[in-house]
């Protein structure tokens, strides 16, 4: 794939991405709520913007960068703990609550391709047990980080709905323990499906590293 090609990708990323933005901030369900749920998504696509020329990521971590913030946005227009298509399945399915939240911790794991991305290419780290280790570990950082800053977030606000709505425990005194299981177990499994799939589109951007 051509470097020119690989620009258009991103920039059709770029723009779904933002009309599922737009769409997300018409009439949700509290603005309050909707900025503590995007607002996360929204500063790391900035910030992915801002370094885009001076560190530009492989096709395969701005895709998953773009589908985390796709399904961020979509929680935060419904908030997680009422998404439509959950609720069926909720429903439909006899569960005891909507799972929109758990299935998006567990796809949350898909963020370590772009840690091992980060990795590989700022340290002196090479393929191996030790990227394996420090990829997941930073991955349960920034899963730990989030809960903290949910349980934060409930603090500061004194338990409003907002900030209920934003924690999305349903209930569960375990919510959690299993945000943070679910992510570690997205992120052995994305590192097991899909480092050979990295691997190709590392070596590829290495060559037009060099070109």
């Amino acid at each position: 794939m051509g470097k020119k090609n690989e620009t258009k990708i991103h920039l059709i990323l770029l723009l779904i991405v933002g009309a599922v933005f737009i769409w997300s901030a018409i009439k949700p369900v509290g603005y309050r709520i909707w900025t503590l749920e995007v607002l996360p998504a929204v500063i790391g696509l900035l910030v992915v913007i801002a370094v885009y020329k001076k560190f530009q990521l492989t096709t395969l971590s701005y895709i998953i960068i773009a589908i985390l913030s796709i399904f961020t946005f979509i929680g935060g227009h419904y908030t997680y703990s009422e998404v439509p298509l959950f609720n069926w399945i909720k429903d439909d399915f006899h569960f005891e609550r909507n799972h929109y939240d758990r299935f998006g911790h567990f796809l949350k794991g898909l963020l370590i391709i772009v840690i091992r991305e980060i990795l590989l290419r700022t340290s002196s780290l090479t393929k191996g047990n030790w990227l394996i280790f420090l990829s997941l570990s930073v991955a349960l950082a920034i899963a730990a980080l989030y809960e903290i800053i949910e349980w934060l977030v409930s603090v500061v606000t004194h338990g409003g709905k907002a900030s209920k709505d934003f924690l999305g425990t349903q209930g569960d005194i375990w919510d959690s323990q299993w945000d943070m299981s679910l992510t570690l177990a997205g992120s052995i499994i994305a590192l097991v499906l899909l480092s050979r799939i990295h691997n190709k589109y590392l070596k590829q951007r290495s060559k037009h590293l060099v070109k």
